[in-house]
């Protein structure tokens, strides 16, 4: 038995060799290298290094222009994460309805999924466009003056958030369906019998059923949030109108290709990795003690 165990370690190291290498050379070695290259102020080139120790990742944080994208990242996140999550959640509910048609609305709900950040970014540049987009001109239709949400400092970062929000609307209306499809039908014909209605159902056994699907799809939009670029770069060229949607990933984008200074570059992306890092940490730690695990019944049990 021994033997045979030993084997099998074996064997399964011997299986991980590749994904561990793959994993080395294209996060880790990057990792490693960007958190080097922090303690070095050098030119573009990499001509001219000079060792700076902690100074750029000091200066990273006191920054008052990546306090200010810190800021902007932080709205975004807060208007696009919970309201993808909820609209998501709220899709797969209904399209997992034993309603006749019902796969096409699945299709439909789950087709964003397919989507790039650019063909989401263009379709809602075209939506939003001051004269050429469709809901101006509904608007000039009746009577209403257009509105530049783009061009404009107080609505840019929520119509960025805005094809945000659908777009993720695929990934997770996908992720809760499956989820949805794994509750076991009884509990819910169970409950009806005992009388109680569509939301106490919802309320006592689809979300705590569904608890560790959620907290996967809130953990996987908190990153994405925080890691987003195309739309930003597309919609919203510079940043937006007044630094409005400069958010960190940008933020580091103009430091490396605008400044010219990628070691400071590299001591921000590394802060931009820790908080990232804590924070998915914190979401680990806080909503597995509220996480609902189904456990199988044992052999004894059976």
């Amino acid at each position: 038995m021994m033997v045979r165990s030993r084997r099998d370690l074996s064997l399964a190291a011997l299986m991980l060799i590749p994904s561990a290498f793959v994993f080395a050379v294209w996060a880790f070695y990057p990792l490693v290298r960007t958190v080097q290259l922090g303690f070095y102020r050098q030119d573009p080139f990499g001509a001219h290094r000079t060792w700076v120790g902690l100074d750029q990742y000091r200066e990273a944080l006191s920054s008052s222009a990546f306090r200010h994208s810190l800021w902007v990242t932080v709205v975004y996140v807060l208007l696009t994460v919970p309201a993808s999550l909820l609209l998501g959640l709220g899709l797969a509910v209904l399209a997992h309805q034993q309603l006749r048609g019902i796969r096409v609305f699945r299709t439909i709900f789950s087709s964003t999924v397919a989507t790039s950040v650019a063909v989401a970014s263009l379709l809602w540049l075209v939506l939003l466009h001051p004269s050429l987009g469709i809901y101006n001109q509904f608007r000039r239709s009746i009577g209403m003056a257009p509105v530049d949400f783009l061009n404009n400092p107080a609505t840019a970062l929520r119509a960025v958030a805005l094809t945000t929000v659908w777009q993720n609307l695929g990934l997770v209306f996908i992720v809760m369906i499956a989820g949805l499809q794994s509750i076991p039908d009884e509990l819910h014909e169970a409950a009806r019998l005992d009388g109680h209605g569509s939301w106490s159902r919802f309320r006592r056994i689809t979300v705590p059923m569904l608890s560790p699907t959620i907290a996967f799809a809130l953990i996987v939009l908190l990153i994405n949030a925080f890691q987003s670029f195309g739309q930003i770069d597309l919609l919203t060229p510079n940043g937006g109108p007044l630094k409005s949607t400069n958010v960190l990933v940008y933020q580091l984008y103009s430091t490396v290709y605008k400044t010219r200074d990628p070691g400071l570059a590299a001591a921000q992306a590394v802060v931009l990795f820790a908080i990232i890092f804590v924070l998915s940490m914190a979401q680990v730690v806080f909503l597995d003690r509220r996480v609902h695990y189904a456990q199988r019944p044992s052999g004894d049990e059976r």
